[in-house]
């Protein structure tokens, strides 16, 4: 059955890469479901999520969209916060209830409040990032590190909400926040003693960087900015969908 993943890890790739993320939510929810111990779990999506990442930057920064005056207050505090966060040892329902009580919100907010002007203009930007954008950094860091994901997934609504960026702008940066955040959040994991991957992790990642280079292409330069959002909004209600009927059960 595990061999479905083989099919799954390349569509969750090419999904987020579309949108500027690694797809660690979305490995974790398929690899949730065929019993893969927790720490290989999260080792394994990490490690993806540095690549996936990294392909989904290169084709955001190639196209133009990446503001480094955006990306770089939030990494000042991020990083660190990443990796002592990966070092901490959390409980599955701790893990749990950060993730998907946020990714619930920002599913609801980007499926049913998204609106053509919203992401696409480049005027009435607010351009004056705030001193809180290091606080913000902080939090999701030490939240990424903790649940074992990259951040850019908290990150790139914040940035569109508060109107510092375009879709494509929040995607750049968000892809570079996310590899940037995996790998430190991996290198607590091993300091912590909790990073496992095994072959059968290694040999999904082939088809994940497939995934991966196809998805970022789209996004960078094909798909408007309304429809990452949406996009990116059915991915998330479908991930937890599964994890509310779940738990429900």
């Amino acid at each position: 059955m595990t061999s479905l993943l083989y099919l799954l890890v390349p569509l969750i790739a090419f999904l987020y890469a579309s949108v500027g993320f690694g797809g660690a939510t979305g490995y974790l929810a398929a690899m949730s479901f065929f019993g893969i111990p927790p720490q290989e779990m999260a080792s394994t999506a990490l490690v993806l999520n540095i690549l996936v990442s990294s392909i989904s930057f290169s084709s955001f920064y190639r196209a133009g969209h990446l503001r480094r005056d955006l990306l770089l207050p939030f990494l000042v505090t991020s990083v660190p916060a990443a990796f002592l966060g990966g070092y901490f040892k959390i409980t599955d329902e701790t893990y749990s209830i950060i993730l998907y009580i946020v990714l619930t919100f920002v599913a609801v907010r980007l499926l049913f409040f998204s609106t053509r002007r919203d992401v696409e203009t480049e005027t009435n930007l607010n351009r004056q990032l705030p001193s809180a954008n290091y606080l913000i950094g902080l939090i999701i860091g030490l939240l990424s590190g903790m649940v074992g994901i990259g951040g850019g997934i908290f990150l790139s609504p914040i940035i569109i909400f508060a109107r510092w960026g375009t879709s494509k702008h929040a995607s750049a940066v968000a892809a570079a926040f996310i590899a940037l955040n995996s790998i430190s959040g991996l290198i607590g994991r091993a300091a912590g003693g909790t990073f496992i991957i095994t072959s059968f992790g290694l040999s999904l990642i082939p088809f994940g960087l497939l995934g991966a280079l196809a998805g970022s292409y789209l996004g960078a330069v094909r798909i408007n900015g309304l429809n990452l959002r949406r996009t990116l909004g059915v991915i998330m209600s479908f991930a937890v969908s599964n994890f509310w009927l779940t738990l429900w059960r």
